[in-house]
């Protein structure tokens, strides 16, 4: 795939359903009874896998497009599946259905591939192990060997780190427990969320007893997550927010090409997923929210995005600490970003990024280096000085947020990019490339 340099970007983008709410709707669909009527439901190959797995534990799925109805046969009515249960290169779909499957009386293998096979997954099998199942993994990483167990034990867990799919998974435990689990968060400055909290949200909309509160320590605030292993679902038509993580390369573009004028409609701004957008605006771009309003407890609006004053503001973009947990995975485009911040961009306390679908750290610096980019790496992040990129011959590294990403850095380079492994947006954004050629000037 090759890149070129643009003018601007102008009209109005639809943006794919949002992937990590598309995993759970169907998921939680299947746990439900009665038929669920799921609308803008993310084409990626990521979701694609977790329908599949789905079907191999017995549930009736219908695909129209976007449009996916699901017969749910209740929490406890998955079947044993044939065979190893293929996720392909999600970790949602690995780390979700390991919650799920500790709850049920069978056994299970969660399979990936190459690179999801390399991905930790200990903190899944410890806490699950914990609740009475007994979950094996290869060394900590895939495939993970479940022996479900129904009812599971009840714990209180406190995550070692904030992570939405581990917090995630526990909870989905819980719900075949015969009690009530509680999951905490890593202490945060703020009473707020410190991950993303789409299943409390959606497993409240289908009826779950589900509750949080924070509770404040020496070290700030600790927010906990309870589920009653008692709580039935019931099926209710769910409709997809557009991804804003996918939005941000488009946002990026319009802030950092002149004259640029676009619309992404319908775009998911949970609070939980909005720091991106947060961050830039205090930086002074220029999005402005439209048309809010909520779909099944998610709030939802449209996005108008103009360059604004960001480009001309003089302080370096430095960030680090509670935050880094809600920007882990626009990271990647933050940091072409910060090639043509006056300042520069600093990012630090961001360890995760090594144990994505590539080392995005590496993959990051790498490529910006190719590019012409100053940047120096850290263990935890890197900074990023103000730099004149340069067209170069990049690696997506199989990851489709660093092909993404990079494809926006062409817009505003000299000369040809040419990115090798593009089509590792099918992951998340089959239609990348087409959408961002119709809003290209």
């Amino acid at each position: 795939m090759k890149i070129y340099s643009a003018n601007s970007l102008v009209g109005e983008i639809e943006i794919p359903g949002d992937k990590s709410i598309s995993h759970r709707a169907a998921i939680f669909a299947s746990l439900s009874k009665g038929k669920t009527t799921i609308t803008n439901f993310s084409v990626s190959e990521d979701c694609r896998s977790t329908l599949q797995c789905l079907e191999r534990l017995g549930i009736e799925i219908e695909i129209t497009g976007k449009r996916v109805v699901i017969d749910g046969k209740g929490k406890r009515g998955l079947s044993k599946p044939s065979e190893d249960l293929d996720c392909g290169n999600s970790g949602t779909t690995m780390r979700l259905l390991a919650g799920v499957l500790a709850g049920q009386n069978f056994e299970s293998v969660l399979s990936g591939d190459t690179s999801l096979s390399a991905r930790p997954m200990k903190r899944i099998s410890m806490p699950l192990n914990e609740m009475g199942a007994k979950v094996e993994t290869a060394d900590g990483q895939p495939p993970i060997r479940i022996a479900g167990k129904y009812p599971v034990t009840p714990i209180s867990y406190d995550l070692p780190v904030s992570s939405a799919q581990i917090k995630s998974a526990i909870l989905l435990a819980g719900l075949n427990g015969n009690g009530v689990t509680k999951v905490r968060n890593p202490p945060t400055k703020t009473p707020e969320p410190p991950s993303r909290n789409h299943t409390e949200l959606m497993l409240r909309y289908l009826g779950a007893r589900i509750y949080e509160r924070f509770l404040e320590t020496g070290d700030g605030f600790v927010h906990e997550v309870s589920i009653d292993g008692g709580s039935e679902l019931s099926a209710r038509d769910i409709v997809v927010p557009s991804d804003v993580s996918s939005s941000a390369f488009f946002v990026t573009a319009a802030i950092v090409l002149k004259d640029s004028d676009i619309m992404l409609k319908n775009i998911g701004l949970n609070p939980t997923r909005i720091a991106f957008l947060e961050v830039l605006k205090g930086f002074g771009a220029g999005i402005e929210i439209l048309n809010a309003r909520e779909v099944n407890n998610e709030p939802i609006g449209d996005l108008r995005v103009r360059p604004g004053e960001l480009l001309q503001n003089p302080n370096r973009m430095e960030l680090r600490g509670d935050i880094i947990a809600n920007l882990i995975d626009e990271i990647p485009i933050i940091a072409v970003l910060g090639t043509q911040l006056n300042g520069g961009l600093e990012i630090r306390d961001a360890h995760e990024l090594r144990v994505k679908e590539s080392d995005r750290i590496k993959s990051v610096v790498e490529n910006l280096k190719k590019m012409g980019a100053a940047v120096t790496e850290f263990s935890d992040g890197f900074r990023v000085e103000k730099s004149e990129l340069k067209g170069a011959k990049l690696n997506s590294y199989g990851d489709h947020r660093i092909a993404m990403s990079f494809a926006i850095a062409g817009l505003f380079s000299s000369g040809e990019t040419e990115i090798a492994g593009f089509e590792a947006v099918n992951v998340s954004f089959p239609e990348f490339f087409k959408v961002l050629a119709s809003v290209v000037k």
